[in-house]
C-alpha cells in the first residue's frame, strides 16, 4: 500500500502544477499523510536544479503550515479527530512518550522530529494537545523542516540522478542513518549542557499516560 502511494506521489512530479502538489504533500504530511514529500522534492530538483532552493523553500513553508494544522488538531480536536488519526497511523502507543519528550526537551524534540524520519505529525498533534508554547513550536518547526528539505535540495543539486536511485531503493535505510546522526548530535549537545539527568531514555521510555493542556 505504501509503495502504491509512493508511486502515485511520484507521478505528480510531472504534473503541470507540480509545485502546488509539492506544497500540498508537504502540508498534509505534517498532520496526517504517511508519505514524506522528500522523493517528490528530489525529482523536481533533479528536473530543474536551478530551482532547487525554491522547491525546498516551498516544502519548508508548507510543512510548517501543516504542522500548525496538526497543532490545532491536537489543541482543539484531539478527542474527535486527533486520537483517530494517531490510531490510523499506528502511533497511539507512541503518543504518551512523545508528550513526555516534548515536555522535557521542548524545542529539541520538535527539531529532531522535523529534521529526521521521526513522524512529524505525531509531534505536531501532541504539541497542540499538551499546549506547547506556540512560538517555540513554530521556530523549531522552521529549523527542523528547513534543515531536512534544504539538505535534499542541495544533495540533488550536487549529485543528481544517483541520489534518486538511492532514495527509491534504500529510502528507509537512508533516513534511518540520517536520524542516528542527528539524534547523536543532539544528545551530545544535551549532555554537554545539562549532564546525565537529561537522558530521555530514563525519563520518557515508560510513559503510558498523557495530561492534556488546560484549555484542551
Amino acid at each position: 500500500m505504501l509503495r502504491g502511494l509512493y508511486n502515485w506521489t511520484m507521478e505528480k512530479a510531472a504534473h503541470p502544477h507540480a509545485v502546488w502538489w509539492l506544497a500540498l504533500f508537504s502540508f498534509v504530511e505534517s498532520s496526517f499523510f504517511p508519505i514524506p514529500p522528500h522523493p517528490l522534492l528530489g525529482l523536481m530538483c533533479l528536473a530543474e536544479p536551478k530551482k532547487a532552493l525554491r522547491f525546498a523553500f516551498v516544502c519548508t513553508a508548507a510543512s510548517v503550515l501543516g504542522g500548525l494544522f496538526g497543532y490545532a488538531i491536537g489543541w482543539g480536536l484531539y478527542d474527535t479527530i486527533g486520537a483517530w488519526l494517531l490510531g490510523a497511523l499506528g502511533l497511539t502507543e507512541s503518543f504518551p512518550v512523545a508528550a513526555c519528550y516534548l515536555r522535557e526537551y521542548d524545542f529539541e524534540a520538535i527539531l529532531i522530529a522535523g529534521a529526521t524520519p521521526v513522524p512529524f505529525k505525531l509531534l505536531t498533534i501532541t504539541a497542540g494537545f499538551i499546549g506547547m508554547n506556540l512560538v517555540t513550536f513554530i521556530l523549531a518547526s522552521i529549523a527542523g523542516r528547513g534543515l531536512i528539505f534544504m539538505t535534499v535540495g542541495v544533495l540533488f543539486r550536487l549529485f543528481g540522478a544517483p541520489i534518486k536511485r538511492v532514495i527509491d531503493k534504500y529510502l528507509g535505510t537512508v533516513t534511518t542513518v540520517f536520524v542516528l546522526l542527528v539524534v547523536g548530535g543532539i544528545l551530545a549537545i544535551t549532555q554537554l549542557g545539562g549532564g546525565d539527568e537529561n537522558d530521555p531514555n530514563d525519563v520518557c521510555a515508560g510513559e503510558t499516560t498523557v495530561q492534556a493542556n488546560p484549555a484542551g
